[in-house]
This record gives C-alpha cells, sequence and structure tokens, in this order.
C-alpha cells in the first residue's frame, strides 16, 4: 500500500495508463512523503456505461470516474485535498478525463494493515517528514 484505483468508463492505450500510472506514484511518492516501491496503480477500464454518478436532484444518470486511494491514516486534510487535486490533474491531462466527473475517495489504514514481503513485512506507521 498505498493503492490508488481509478475506475473509468473509456479505454485508453497500454501507453497511456503506464505514462498515468509512472506519473500518479512519483507524485505519491514526493507528495506523501512516501517509498515509491509501496505504491500500486489500478487502472480499471470498466467500458461505456460502468461508472455512473446522479449530478443532480432528479436528475439522469451521468458517466463518471472514481478514484480510490489506499493510504496509511495521518495525513492532514490539506495535504490529501493538495494529493487529489494533483492526481486529478494528471488524469485530464493523460487520459482527458473531465475534472467534474472524476471523485477522489480516501480510505485510511494503520500500517499493519499493508504487507510487503520485498520492503521486509507490514508498512511502519505513517510519521511527519517521513521519507
Amino acid at each position: 500500500m498505498p493503492y490508488l484505483q481509478l475506475d473509468v468508463n473509456g479505454h485508453d492505450s497500454a501507453e497511456q495508463k503506464k505514462r498515468l500510472a509512472a506519473k500518479m506514484g512519483e507524485t505519491y511518492a514526493s507528495m506523501m512523503s512516501v517509498d515509491i516501491r509501496r505504491i500500486s496503480v489500478a487502472i480499471r477500464e470498466l467500458g461505456a456505461g460502468g461508472v455512473w454518478r446522479i449530478a443532480e436532484p432528479d436528475g439522469e444518470p451521468l458517466p463518471v470516474s472514481v478514484m480510490m486511494l489506499d493510504i496509511r491514516k495521518g495525513r492532514p486534510p490539506e495535504l490529501r485535498m493538495a494529493l487529489a487535486k494533483a492526481l486529478c490533474a494528471l488524469c485530464v491531462e493523460i487520459l482527458g478525463l473531465r475534472e467534474d466527473r472524476l471523485n477522489v475517495e480516501f480510505t485510511q489504514h494503520s500500517g499493519d494493515e499493508m504487507y510487503h514481503p520485498s520492503l521486509g513485512g507490514f508498512s511502519p506507521e505513517w510519521q511527519p517528514g517521513e521519507r
């Protein structure tokens, strides 16, 4: 962990998804002060009609994208908001997603809920200034 997941309706090239995954990982590692080797990125193409949101009361469902970020708990809300904005900007730039149809949700975990065999086991608890 962290596990960055993006669900989209459309289809994009493997190169675009690879580029987005790299940029998301670099951005996350830099902003959240984490070892980039801990980051996994999933870009799930659910196809036309795969993700919907009702944006207006009594409105019709609209096709949207949703980003779920499973992270270690402890980061302040201002940092999480800055990260969400930065990751949304990458999705707009690289995949052409509409910002007004992109949601970001955080799920925060303790370090012992994230196991990395190649990095020695459980993740440590997040500490300010960590690298």
